[in-house]
């Protein structure tokens, strides 16, 4: 039985600034005695989950992300014709179902709470019940606005009600930082900006400098297949659609920092994805030595199959199954890989 699905990812960017850090720069690591660019789990996964393709695929079982959830209750009631004083009071009742809410303002939540549309829905009838009776809610109502959901992402990436622990969710998906597999340098772009309208003094309107640098990326994501559909309420045909679009987001779908500068869009080069129930294991391995030849993205994969080989030489197979694609000798399909990860 199908536990585990692994996939690698080896992804080619050119110059951009996919994932910044607090100085506005690309996010970088140290392995191997070099520098490496970065780009973080988070930035990857809200990247895929907020996607079109994610979207589309996956209509109507996406959660929302909010601290506003009390904003809103808000904002309906009186819209539904409760008077302010009533709509403050209700919505305020409202928010502390989903955690501390900020002192300054009683409507807002201090963490974000990622909601499933099922929740979204009760909430909303809620609302409309409470200005239609013109009432609060009433315990039972409060209690049933959190449920145990099945929306995709959570199902997915979990969820953490500090306030409400029976109502968290374990995540099924590990998502790795992506990493480059050489050295890089960050270099700084130097621009700037010309006023149209100014035909009298030269020089430009605006000057500035923005970090940027190139590589080929490394990326590791690990998903407990068995925690997924347990996640999804044991339904096998949401399992495999997600399963689905999370592969094809994540071989085609990258963070959108700086995108309107550098154009920075680019579908891995190569894929492999794996199934077993053996422990999982990262191929990070194979660039702790930095690759360091002309051909980044050639040399990644051979690097990266020679490790996965020995692997498998010396802990026996790490895998049952395996599947891939190579771009760059033409090899492989994606959906060939995509019937491979869904089906257990």
């Amino acid at each position: 039985m199908t536990r585990f699905v692994q996939l690698h990812l080896l992804t080619s960017y050119p110059p951009a600034n996919l994932n910044r850090d607090d100085l506005g720069n690309p996010k970088t690591a140290r392995l191997g005695g070099v520098e490496r660019l970065r780009v973080s789990s988070q930035s990857l996964k809200r990247a895929w989950r907020t996607s079109e393709l994610f979207q589309q695929q996956l209509e109507g079982a996406i959660g929302t992300r909010t601290k506003r959830l009390g904003v809103d209750a808000f904002d309906g009631l009186l819209t539904a014709g409760a008077s302010e004083k009533q709509a403050r009071e209700w919505a305020g009742q409202i928010a502390k179902v989903y955690g501390a809410i900020k002192k300054d303002n009683p409507l807002e939540i201090e963490q974000l709470v990622h909601v499933a549309p099922d929740e979204r829905t009760v909430l909303d009838a809620l609302v409309g019940t409470l200005a239609r009776e013109k009432r609060g809610p009433s315990d039972e109502e409060l209690d049933s606005l959190l449920q145990k959901q099945t929306a995709v992402d959570i199902a997915m990436f979990g969820r953490m009600l500090a306030s409400k622990p029976e109502y968290n969710g374990e995540a099924a998906v590990q998502v790795a930082h992506a990493i480059g597999v050489h050295a890089s340098a960050i270099e700084d772009d130097y621009f700037t900006a010309v006023d149209d309208l100014n035909q009298n003094e030269p020089g430009a309107a605006h000057i500035g400098e923005s970090g940027f640098a190139a590589a080929v990326f490394y990326q590791y994501i690990c998903i407990d297949r068995d925690l997924l559909k347990k996640n999804l309420g044991g339904n096998e045909a949401l399992t495999q659609k997600a399963l689905r679009a999370l592969t094809e987001a994540a071989v085609k779908v990258g963070p959108t920092g700086k995108q309107n500068s550098y154009a920075s869009r680019a579908y891995a080069h190569y894929a492999l994805a794996e199934k077993g129930a053996q422990q999982p294991r990262s191929l990070s391995l194979a660039f702790v030595k930095p690759v360091s030849g002309e051909d980044y993205a050639a040399e990644a994969i051979e690097v990266l199959e020679r490790v996965r080989d020995n692997m498998d030489k010396v802990y026996g197979d790490c895998a049952d199954k395996r599947n891939q694609f190579n771009t760059l000798a033409g090899e492989g399909s994606l959906k060939a890989m995509l019937e491979f990860v869904a089906v257990e």
